[in-house]
């Protein structure tokens, strides 16, 4: 009896030593584990701002406050990195295609400093009613709350990824001119760089040099040459510019929507894209209910890629007879995109004409190069985050400059 109670004390005390010898090890690489943040039941709703001076935080200035929902369901704050040697604070977002190309950057400045102590944090600073569709060209996604967590997911981000787009009063704060913006702040959270990840937008071509030399210098405790550089890339889409996005909300609704009648020769020649655009055909009939529920996301997609190198073309399934109908439709809906309706009432006929692979059934899209080469299709309601995922990495596309 006593020999096991010698034995369970020896066993507790290895376990001890090994652990206080793992925690200095710990220490002494000086990974920063922060302290777990509040649960998050958040329900983003966007406000107008009022316009204002937007001033950016100077050299010398303390962090401003925040506490904001992060894309992993908990809240996260200022003082919840109160250990961490160096705070790094990058306003970024979703669909600008220069934030997009700094986020393979970002990680690994995240993946490289975490060990020295350094904290990276990023704030999506858009509000959602700021941003037009003719902006997410490069995107297959917005400035959300819910689409940040999307991006989240996919990109797999290994930093908090927070929203400030309901009343940006962090946004107004930290003053960011454009996505992605850095502010560096020391141990004591007083700002010491402000700027650019680096000169170089492309991915691949550049390493973040000017973010990862201020990361450097603040944990050396040394003063930067350069403590603030300019910085490329989207403008912060304010709460106040709402009024932009209503101008181009009524100049679409204003466009003239036409209904054009087409032979199935036509139609099939449609089909074979002797065009330069990636071409999105839907086929669609006024009595498919489907059809009528998902028609308005094909006339966002033709805002958001129009002006790439990229069109929305429409094909109604209806009768002639009911042309007027099908127009009447496509008025609701401000499709004012290439709109087609066979002249020809059989619908096998139209099947063929249309994709012969196709067994008929509404909806039907394809999304097609020039030359004819189908490289998605689907029968049936689209699932629009896989779609504009499809266009947007496309080679004619792209999500880059």
């Amino acid at each position: 009896m006593k020999k096991g109670i010698f034995y369970f004390s020896l066993a507790v005390l290895f376990f001890i030593s090994c652990t206080d010898s793992q925690k200095k090890i710990h220490e002494k690489e000086l990974v920063y584990d922060p302290p777990r943040p509040t649960a998050l039941d958040f329900v983003a709703n966007p406000v107008e701002v009022p316009e204002q001076e937007i001033k950016t935080l100077a050299i010398g200035s303390k962090a401003p406050d925040f506490k904001l929902p992060g894309m992993d369901k908990y809240y996260h704050s200022l003082s919840e990195y109160d250990e961490a040697k160096v705070l790094v604070v990058i306003f970024t977002c979703n669909h600008c295609p220069t934030a997009q190309a700094y986020e393979e950057r970002i990680k690994a400045i995240t993946s490289t400093y975490r060990s020295k102590g350094v904290q990276v944090v990023a704030i999506s600073p858009n509000s959602p009613l700021g941003l037009l569709y003719e902006e997410l060209g490069y995107s297959d996604l917005g400035d959300s709350f819910e689409d940040m967590k999307i991006r989240h997911k996919e990109a797999s981000f290994n930093f908090p990824y927070l929203y400030d787009g309901d009343d940006q009063k962090v946004t107004l704060a930290y003053g960011p001119v454009a996505t992605p913006h850095a502010f560096v702040f020391d141990e004591k959270r007083i700002l010491k760089y402000v700027g650019r990840i680096d000169k170089v937008e492309k991915p691949g071509t550049t390493n973040g040099e000017d973010l990862r030399n201020a990361i450097d210098h603040v944990l050396a405790g040394k003063e930067l040459a350069e403590a603030t550089t300019k910085t490329f890339g989207c403008s912060t889409k304010w709460g106040w510019k709402t009024k932009m996005k209503t101008k181009a909300d009524k100049e679409w609704a204003e466009k003239e929507v036409n209904l054009e009648e087409s032979s199935l020769k036509q139609l099939s020649e449609l089909m074979k894209n002797d065009g330069e655009k990636l071409r999105l055909v839907n086929v669609w009939a006024t009595w498919c209910g489907p059809c009528r529920i998902e028609y308005p996301e094909f006339v966002v997609i033709q805002r958001m890629f129009g002006a790439r190198d990229f069109e929305f073309i429409s094909v109604s399934a209806d009768k002639l007879s009911k042309k007027d109908d099908a127009l009447k439709f496509l008025n609701s809906v401000n499709s004012a995109v290439p709109n087609y309706i066979a002249t020809n009432d059989d619908k096998y006929a139209l099947i063929e004409a249309i994709a012969p692979e196709w067994n008929g059934a509404l909806p039907y899209t394809a999304l097609i190069e020039p030359g004819g080469k189908v490289v998605w299709q689907y029968q049936g309601e689209v699932d629009f985050q896989k779609l504009k995922t499809t266009i947007v990495n496309h080679p004619m596309i792209g999500r880059f400059f």
